[in-house]
């Protein structure tokens, strides 16, 4: 199995040249282009640097001229980069075109600052909701719908693909594809304000079979399944706290009365592998933490800090939110 060390863990960020799905393969050979072509570039010019500075006096006549300056600084740049347009564009015309019919399809929208997911069915109605982290079959293509509800974001999961912008008001298309199960680390590719830099999100590909139990798994309301450590009136409690809390004011919990809509969709969050936008490992310490002073883990994020919650309140809170697998 493929797997990266998820977003907040050691190895973080992702591979940039390190393919691992078919649309990913292509963006590398474009990258290595670039990369030797700019090295090419460099030294040429270094070369004519040297020669203009220290050669002879016959070599610097034939480095200068009208005739180089046309073929070196129009024919030469307009040839290359007319290529590169051509060849990238037939690369974008085969991942960013509009769903077909048959194919999967996700919906992420980029919001300040985290990732909110939504599994479509063939008419694009949402079937399931998530946040900061998406989940598909390895070896199908998938057509990611990307939206922003606030500013301009980018989309970037670089070992299966290219990045795209998410802009207001427009809804762009691209086709990601993993070869391999495995975790692949992505991340906000566009300055958006504040703790940009902290907006990641995980990519889990699965074998076909163990994606149709997390599907159907995931379309069900929410259900406790405590761990052996965890007493069931400590989850109990958590509840009760949430609830006074005014939690549910900004989340959603399927088959509880928490209907907020501001906020991540808390209805598995147990199962999900990180916290905060792929800032933290997802277990009850780091779920307390984070509630308690998520200013100061994610200074600007829009999730407020509780310090007024006792020690024993988080413990609570955080039992209950794990125990949502």
């Amino acid at each position: 199995m493929t797997t990266e060390p998820a977003p907040g863990l050691a190895g973080w960020p992702p591979p940039v040249l390190d393919p691992a799905g078919p649309f990913a393969g292509p963006i590398e050979v474009v990258a290595w282009v670039l990369f030797v072509m700019a090295a090419v570039v460099l030294a040429v010019v270094l070369v004519a640097l040297g020669v203009a500075l220290f050669g002879p006096r016959k070599w610097k006549r034939r480095v200068g001229g009208e005739r180089l300056i046309w073929i070196g600084g129009l024919a030469f740049p307009v040839v290359v980069l007319s290529g590169l347009l051509i060849y990238g564009l037939t690369i974008t015309a085969r991942v960013a075109d509009e769903p077909r019919p048959g194919e999967m399809r996700v919906r992420v929208t980029g919001e300040m600052w985290w990732w909110r997911v939504a599994y479509l069915d063939d008419q694009g109605r949402e079937v399931i909701q998530d946040a900061n982290e998406v989940h598909i079959p390895a070896g199908r293509p998938v057509v990611f719908e990307l939206e922003s509800a606030d500013v301009i974001h980018s989309f970037w999961v670089p070992r299966l693909g290219g990045k795209v912008d998410m802009i207001p008001g427009r809804r762009n298309f691209l086709r990601l594809q993993a070869d391999e199960p495995g975790a692949y680390g992505g991340q906000c590719a566009e300055y958006c304000g504040g703790p940009h830099a902290l907006m990641g999100l995980v990519v889990v590909a699965h074998d076909p079979q163990a994606y149709a139990a997390w599907r159907e798994k995931q379309a069900r309301p929410a259900a406790v399944v405590a761990s052996p450590q965890t007493a069931l009136a400590l989850v109990d409690q958590g509840r009760a706290v949430f609830a006074a809390s005014g939690c549910a004011a900004c989340h959603t919990i399927r088959g509880t009365e928490a209907n907020g809509l501001a906020g991540p969709d808390l209805t598995h969050v147990g199962s999900r592998q990180t916290l905060g936008a792929g800032i933290l490992p997802n277990n009850q310490g780091t779920m307390a933490g984070w509630i308690a002073d998520s200013q100061g883990v994610k200074p600007g994020n829009r999730m407020p800090s509780y310090p007024v919650l006792t020690g024993q309140d988080l413990r609570a809170v955080s039992a209950y939110l794990d125990s949502l697998k």
